[in-house]
């Protein structure tokens, strides 16, 4: 019998046990626009390998039932992580966890100081994991998970959601007191923004700034404060639409910006998760639209769709009804639930429809933008800027008619505007109250105009069809194997995996 042999340092490397997976801890900011990126982000990183814990409140994990079900489908590590939602908050209703729940600004404010008791728990359920995670990645409005880091030592990127053109603006803003400079100033006083490579001018009414109104000072302090102590951002871009602006905000943040999008092109492949994506589908309403635009000629329908918060009042609501009517475009417009809540907009609504039979539907509460994106028949999208919006618009080719409502929409429309050659404004110049907003900022033929604009031929129409063709076929490259995107996720992965963990 030969004598057993020593184990030499090769094989007893071969029967070490594999390192335990990068993990990274994603903590969305409770709003549909801030949620859906970092669901798909979350998608993204598991894919690689990584195991990826999405943190949230139990009326919001609820919501994203779906995503933990084609996660588990997809044999995909991601797991959803409940935090119990505080009770005894004043001034907050019981049942409100997001922000599209809201129905009274007054209930802003308490949400967010809600949100910050969120600490604690998130902290006790870190220290409870078998080793700490990677990293964590917050929203950039979650200021409160930025001392959690710190007190584990866990590194932490923050997600800002705009557009990397509207980060640059906003931390340009702060660096060079432009926001004292708008507080004082009348509203229609002109600015130029200090720092951008190029040209950006904005009246009081659209600075840039989140969190910055009066009441929300506190929040806005700490927020930056988070940025400034973070180890670095992700941005859903990508350096073929946006490579000037990510190089001056790297420079001016002073850390690394990994951009990585878009990250709505994590779902190309995966028709049920492009349907579900933020929402549970209501099957019956999906097929009846997938039906209709597959009547319809390619390229010839305009979409509009308006987001999940601005509410619009029936002045408003009517003159968005006669303008896409009077465009004689064929459009597929999406109508909130809360907007037709009264008998005279349901009888002026069901009119409407009866008059342009044929030619127009009318789809009432949530749909599955993305997929009615991607879909052949669409040529044109009338949004509110969101950028969630406008990037699954430009990543699927699809011109846009831009209406700005508030926040950083109103820099993302100068970027899709003046910057891409993209975008047809519709006019609208300032910023509209989430609800209950009397006026009637954009009129039908405001509406009309633009999307016959955006719809209609010419030179100038075609050269806008041809570079939204062009930056989809992009943001297609980038997401693929050796795109800018798809290597920068690789790159953020590998960090974190040679970096190694700290146990508990």
């Amino acid at each position: 019998m030969a004598p057993a042999e020593e184990p030499t340092a090769a094989t007893t490397l071969e029967l070490a046990p594999p390192p335990p997976p990068v993990h990274f801890v994603i903590v969305p900011l409770v709003a549909q626009g801030h949620t859906i990126p970092m669901v798909d982000l979350a998608r993204l990183l598991a894919e690689r390998g990584a195991r990826v814990s999405l943190v949230t409140t139990p009326v919001n994990a609820a919501r994203l039932r779906g995503l933990a079900n084609h996660a588990a489908r997809a044999k995909l590590p991601v797991d959803l992580v409940e935090l119990p939602f505080p009770t005894d908050i004043d001034g907050l209703p019981p049942g409100i966890e997001n922000i599209d729940q809201v129905k009274d600004n007054n209930h802003f404010v308490p949400l967010f100081e809600a949100l910050q008791k969120l600490a604690g728990p998130l902290e006790a359920y870190l220290r409870e994991l078998p080793a700490r995670p990677s990293c964590l990645i917050s929203d950039w409005c979650n200021a409160w998970t930025a001392d959690v880091a710190t007190s584990l030592g866990v590194p932490r990127l923050f997600f800002h959601g705009p557009s990397c053109f509207y980060s640059l603006c906003d931390l340009n803003a702060v660096d060079h007191g432009l926001h004292k400079q708008t507080a004082a100033a009348d509203d229609h006083d002109k600015f130029v923004v200090p720092g951008m490579p190029v040209h950006v001018e904005v009246t009081k009414a659209t600075a840039p700034g989140f969190l910055n109104a009066p009441g929300w000072e506190t929040f806005w302090n700490e927020s930056l404060e988070a940025m400034r102590t973070a180890d670095g951002a992700i941005v859903n871009t990508f350096l073929d639409l946006e490579e000037q602006f990510v190089t001056c905000y790297e420079a001016a943040l002073g850390k690394p910006v990994w951009t990585l999008g878009p990250f709505c092109l994590a779902n190309r492949r995966d028709a049920e998760a492009m349907a579900s994506r933020g929402n549970a589908p209501d099957v019956a309403k999906q097929n009846t639209v997938t039906a209709w635009l597959d009547g319809m000629d390619t390229g010839s329908v305009v979409f509009a769709n308006f987001g999940s918060l601005a509410r619009k009042l029936p002045k408003q609501l009517f003159e968005v009804g006669h303008g896409l009517e009077d465009s004689g475009v064929p459009f597929l417009w999406v109508v909130k639930d809360t907007e037709v809540e009264t008998p005279d907009v349901h009888e002026w609504l069901e009119a409407l429809e009866t008059r342009t039979a044929g030619r127009g539907h009318v789809a009432r509460g949530w749909v599955p933008q993305l997929a009615i994106l991607s879909h052949r028949a669409v040529g044109g999208f009338v949004t509110h800027c969101g950028w969630n919006s406008l990037l699954e618009s430009i990543a699927h080719g699809v011109p846009v008619v831009t209406w700005p409502h508030f926040a950083d929409q109103f820099l993302n429309e100068r970027l899709v505007v003046d910057v891409l050659g993209v975008g047809v404004p519709v006019g609208a110049a300032a910023p509209v109250m989430i609800f209950d907003d009397e006026n009637v900022a954009v009129t039908r033929g405001d509406v009309a105009r633009a999307v016959s604009e955006l719809m209609g031929g010419g030179e100038e129409a075609e050269e806008r069809r041809r570079k939204a063709k062009e930056y989809g076929e992009k943001a297609h490259r980038a997401m693929e194997k050796g795109g800018s995107s798809y290597e920068n996720l690789t790159q953020l992965v590998e960090s974190f995996r040679r970096s190694g963990r700290k146990e508990s």
